[in-house]
């Protein structure tokens, strides 16, 4: 019994000193704490989307200077998310394999910090996260992406560019071509089906429902 309380007591120390208090929230730091974190709990663990996906398309934006940042925000151009959601997206995968379509990932698990200098230099706020908040890229339980086709790579057209900050953006937005509408639609309804839903400011951005259950994170990439 007393090992049991000894052994709880570290893990609640370990746990609050490896935890920051920023902008008023808690915030995961210590890879410790993270690993401890799926070690008691599976679906806790970051998975690297590439490697359960294996014929996933990355296009990293935010690891290179093509991205409203203009600058690399990530050292390495990786992407993660948690088991829940990496095995959504495998899913999600497969069926479209089966119609000549593929994912293309623009973003996915973003550490905390990333977000904090994205809304400090963001001209539109609206499109990021407040980091009083948090973002769900921070937890690991959002992913940015598009359709391909699955031969040749291409993508498939959507009403916007990655990112932009035009209304067109929108979730709901219809004026625009048959086809677009018809691609953006089919890509909702097909993430949608697998427990995501998309944001309204951006039709490339969706949240895995749930994502309430799982921490904020500030674990950089090369820890994981």
């Amino acid at each position: 019994m007393r090992k049991t309380t000894a052994l709880l007591l570290f893990f609640l120390i370990t746990h609050t000193l490896s935890a920051q208090h920023k902008n008023g929230i808690k915030v995961i730091n210590s890879l410790k704490v993270y690993q401890n974190s799926f070690a008691q709990n599976p679906n806790q663990e970051l998975i690297e989307l590439k490697k359960m996906i294996p014929d996933l398309v990355l296009d990293i934006r935010y690891a290179t200077t093509n991205n409203f940042m203009k600058q690399i925000m990530y050292p390495q151009a990786r992407a993660f998310a948690r088991k829940p959601v990496a095995e959504q997206l495998k899913k999600i995968q497969a069926e479209l394999r089966k119609k000549g379509y593929g994912l293309k990932i623009y973003d996915a698990y973003r550490p905390y910090a990333i977000t904090v200098s994205f809304y400090k230099k963001a001209s539109d706020q609206s499109f990021v996260a407040n980091p009083a908040k948090g973002s769900k890229h921070n937890r690991g339980c959002a992913v940015d992406l598009t359709l391909i086709d699955f031969k040749t790579k291409k993508e498939i057209p959507m009403p916007t560019p990655y990112d932009s900050f035009a209304p067109e953006a929108a979730a709901n937005y219809q004026k625009l071509p048959y086809a677009v509408l018809r691609n953006r639609d089919f890509l909702i309804r097909t993430m949608q089906a697998h427990g995501f839903r998309v944001i309204k400011n951006e039709w490339w951005h969706y949240d895995f429902i749930g994502w309430q259950n799982y921490a904020l994170m500030d674990i950089p990439f090369k820890s994981l």
